[in-house]
C-alpha cells in the first residue's frame, strides 16, 4: 500500500486510528518474535531440520513460525509434532482421505483427531518424517498452510452445502474464492495481530456454528432477495455482532471480507495477546463505527442487514442419514470426541467409493458424512459401522471434546475419554429412545470444545475433594446455535469429575420424565428449565444425586407452569416444601398458601421422624426457609449444598 493511500485511509478512519494508538504503547512478545524472520523462511528450512534432528530447530520456529503451517511441537509428547490440515469446509475426496489415513498409519501411530473446525489433525509425528508427509499430502491438494497462529484460519461452511434440501445459496465455491485472497500469499502469512476465523453458510440449518467466528456470512433475506448478513467479532464464548450489512452476491462477500481483514490487519491491537482478537477492536470502537469503516474501505454502500434465516436443525444425525437433492443420502458416521484412526479413514474412503460418490464431509461435531449413498442399508451392513455407528445413542450423537491433557499443554483434564465415559454412563442409567442432547467439553477455559454453546457444557478445572485438588468441571446449561446463538450459563462450579456424571444424571431423569416425545434438550430447556434460576437447577442436580443414594424420591416441580419468575426466595420455598414432605412424610404446615412464603404459617411439625443426622440437618434448613416471613433466603441453596455429599 502506497504511503499517500495509507494516509488518506487513516484520515477517513480516525476513530479506528485513535483506538489503535491508545493500545500501541507496547507490543507483545510474539510481535517481537515476528521481527526475527518471515514465517516462510522458517518453513523453507524444514528439510534441513528433518536432516539434522529435533535439536537443530530454533525455539522461535518451534514456538511460533512452524505453527503458521500447522506444524505444532507438542510438549505432552516430547519431540513429536502435530500437523493440522486445512480441509476447506470439511470437504475431502476419497483420494485425499486415503492419503491422510496412510500418513497417520505409517508415521503417526494410526491416530487422527477430528476437530470442531471441520479439520483433521495428525499426531505423534517425528521431524524427520514431516517433509515426506507434507509432500504426500500436497500431491492430493492437502496442506497445513496458515492453519495456526496469526493467520486467516480454515473457513467453515455447511458440510452438506449445495446438496441439502434446506440449502438456499451454495457457498463452498465462495469459500474457495475467499481462500484465494490470502492463502499462500506472503503479505498475509503471519501478519495479522491475532488469528482470524471465518464461516459462511447459505443453509437454513446452522451446521457449522456460524455465529462464533471473527467474520460470519449467514443466510439472510431482504426485500425478496437471498444473500448473507455479516456478523463480526465472534470467538469462543462470544457470539458475533450483527454488522447491519447485507451482501447480495459473491462480489460483495469478497469485498466485505477483504475490507474486514485489511482493517483488522492495520488497526488491530498488538499489545496483549489475550485481548487482540477482532472482538476487542470492535468493542473499542463500536460495531457501527467498524461497519462504517468496511463501507468506506470497500467503496460500496452495502444494504442494511436483512432477516437472518439460519437456525439450528440437528435432526439429521439423529436419524443417521440425510436425503439429498439428487435422491441419494449423506450417511452420518459418529466419531465420539473425534478420536479416529488412519485405518478407519482409509476404510471410510473405500466405502465412499463403493457405496457413494467418493466424497466425505467433516462436520463441526467431530464426525463426518459419507456422501451420495444410494443403498444405505447395504452400506450400514459393513463391519465399519460396528464401531463408528451411523445412529448412536442421543448422548454420543452430538458429543464434542477438545484435545485435553494428553495432547494440549493448556488442558486441565483428560477430557476426550471423560466425555465418552459420561455419555456411556448416562446411556446405561437413563437410556433415551428419543431425544437430542448436545454435550460439549472443553479441557480448559480457552474453550476449544465450544462448551458454552452446548445444551450441557463442561469446562475443565480443578476441584477439591477432602481438601485435595483433583480433576473437575464447571457445568453450563442453555447454550444454543439457534438464530444468532446464545452462550450458556454456569449452574455448577468446580464439580469434581467423579461426581459430575451423577449431577447430570439428575438432569437427564428430569428431561426424560417431562419432555415431549420428540423434544430436544434445547427445546426442553427453553420450555421448562429456563423458568428457574441457575442456583435452583444446580442445587437440584446435586440434591438429586444425593437423594438417589438415600432412596428418596422427590418431585422437583419442573412439571409445573412457571410461577417463580426465577425468584430464588420462592424457589427455595417451593423446593423446601417438597423436600420437607419427602423427608418427614408430613405436610410442613396446616394451611399451604401456594407461592406465598411471606404469609405467616402455623409452627412446622417437629422433625422427630428423621433418622439420619444429615437428613435432619437438611430438613431443619428447609424448616428455616419455610418459616421465613419477610426476609429473603437467597443463600438457602448454598446452605443445603454444604450438607449433602455422595
Amino acid at each position: 500500500m502506497k504511503v499517500s493511500k495509507l494516509k488518506l485511509k487513516r484520515e477517513n478512519m480516525q476513530v479506528l486510528q485513535k483506538a489503535y494508538e491508545a493500545r500501541s504503547k507496547k507490543t507483545n512478545k510474539i510481535e517481537k518474535v515476528k521481527e526475527l524472520k518471515t514465517a516462510q523462511e522458517a518453513y523453507e528450512k524444514l528439510e534441513e531440520y528433518a536432516k539434522n534432528g529435533y535439536a537443530s530447530i530454533p525455539d522461535e520456529d518451534k514456538s511460533y513460525f512452524l505453527k503458521c503451517f500447522g506444524i505444532y511441537d507438542r510438549p505432552a509428547t516430547p519431540e513429536r509434532f502435530m500437523l493440522k490440515l486445512r480441509t476447506s469446509g470439511g470437504y475431502l475426496s476419497a483420494a485425499q482421505a486415503r492419503v491422510i489415513g496412510e500418513c497417520a498409519k505409517e508415521f503417526g501411530e494410526d491416530y487422527i483427531d477430528l476437530t470442531t473446525r471441520q479439520q483433521c489433525e495428525l499426531r505423534y509425528l517425528h521431524i524427520e518424517d514431516l517433509p515426506t508427509i507434507i509432500k504426500r499430502l500436497e500431491a492430493v491438494g492437502i496442506d497445513g498452510y496458515q492453519t495456526g497462529m496469526d493467520n486467516i484460519r480454515s473457513i467453515m461452511c455447511d458440510p452438506l452445502d449445495e446438496m441439502a434440501y434446506d440449502n438456499v445459496l451454495p457457498s463452498h465455491g465462495i469459500l474457495l474464492k475467499l481462500q484465494e485472497l490470502f492463502l499462500y500469499k506472503q503479505e498475509w502469512i503471519s501478519t495479522l495481530p491475532r488469528k482470524f476465523n471465518t464461516a459462511i453458510t447459505g443453509s437454513i440449518s446452522n451446521r457449522c456454528n456460524a455465529f462464533c467466528h471473527d467474520a460470519s456470512f449467514v443466510l439472510a433475506q431482504k426485500d425478496g432477495l437471498f444473500g448473507y448478513n455479516l456478523y463480526l467479532g465472534g470467538k469462543v464464548g462470544v457470539v458475533g455482532k450483527n454488522a447491519n450489512i447485507f451482501l447480495r452476491n459473491e462480489d460483495e462477500v469478497l469485498a466485505a471480507f477483504t475490507s474486514t481483514v485489511s482493517i483488522f490487519k492495520e488497526y488491530g491491537f498488538r499489545d496483549n495477546r489475550n485481548k487482540n482478537r477482532l472482538h476487542f477492536l470492535i468493542e473499542a470502537v463500536g460495531i457501527e463505527e467498524f461497519s462504517a469503516a468496511i463501507r468506506k474501505d470497500a467503496g460500496i454502500e452495502f444494504l442494511d442487514a436483512g432477516e437472518t434465516m439460519s437456525k439450528i436443525d440437528f435432526s439429521d444425525p439423529d436419524h443417521g442419514k440425510v436425503q439429498l437433492r439428487d435422491g441419494s443420502f449423506a450417511v452420518h458416521v459418529v466419531v465420539p470426541s473425534g478420536i479416529f484412526s488412519g485405518s478407519a479413514l482409509i476404510e471410510a474412503a473405500k466405502l465412499s467409493e463403493e457405496h457413494g460418490n467418493g466424497e466425505l464431509r467433516l462436520d463441526m461435531e467431530q464426525s463426518f458424512y459419507i456422501m451420495g449413498v444410494k443403498d444405505v442399508e447395504k452400506l450400514l451392513y459393513d463391519e465399519f459401522f460396528n464401531t463408528y455407528k451411523s445412529l448412536n445413542t442421543p448422548y454420543l450423537n452430538h458429543l464434542i471434546a477438545c484435545a485435553g491433557t494428553q495432547h494440549c499443554p493448556f488442558g486441565v483434564i483428560e477430557n476426550k475419554n471423560d466425555a465418552i465415559e459420561m455419555a456411556k454412563y448416562l446411556d446405561s442409567v437413563v437410556p433415551l429412545e428419543h431425544g437430542r442432547v448436545r454435550m460439549y467439553w472443553s479441557a480448559c477455559v480457552k474453550g476449544c470444545g465450544i462448551h458454552g454453546l452446548g445444551d450441557i457444557g463442561f469446562e475443565g478445572c480443578k476441584a477439591k475433594v477432602n481438601g485435595e485438588n483433583e480433576s473437575g468441571v464447571h457445568i453450563y446449561l442453555g447454550g444454543k446455535l439457534v438464530s444468532e446463538g446464545v452462550e450458556g450459563h454456569t449452574v455448577i462450579k468446580s464439580a469434581p469429575l467423579r461426581y459430575a456424571r451423577y449431577y447430570v444424571e439428575t438432569l437427564m431423569y428430569e428431561y426424560k420424565k417431562h419432555k415431549t416425545q420428540s423434544e430436544s434438550f434445547e427445546q426442553f430447556y427453553d420450555r421448562v428449565l429456563s423458568q428457574f434460576s441457575n442456583a435452583k437447577i444446580g442445587f437440584m442436580m446435586k440434591l438429586g444425586a444425593y437423594l438417589r443414594v438415600k432412596n428418596i424420591d422427590i418431585d422437583f416441580g419442573f412439571s409445573l407452569k412457571a410461577k417463580t419468575g426465577k425468584n430464588e426466595e420462592y424457589e427455595v420455598f417451593e423446593l423446601g416444601r417438597r423436600l420437607y414432605y419427602a423427608l418427614v412424610k408430613q405436610d410442613p404446615y396446616s394451611a399451604y398458601d401456594g407461592y406465598a412464603p411471606r404469609v405467616k404459617h402455623e409452627k412446622l411439625q417437629r422433625l422427630s421422624s428423621i433418622d439420619t443426622e444429615v437428613d435432619l440437618s437438611l430438613a431443619q434448613v428447609c424448616e428455616q426457609a419455610l418459616s421465613q416471613d419477610d426476609s429473603k433466603r437467597a443463600l438457602v441453596f448454598s446452605e443445603l449444598e454444604q450438607l449433602i455429599s455422595l
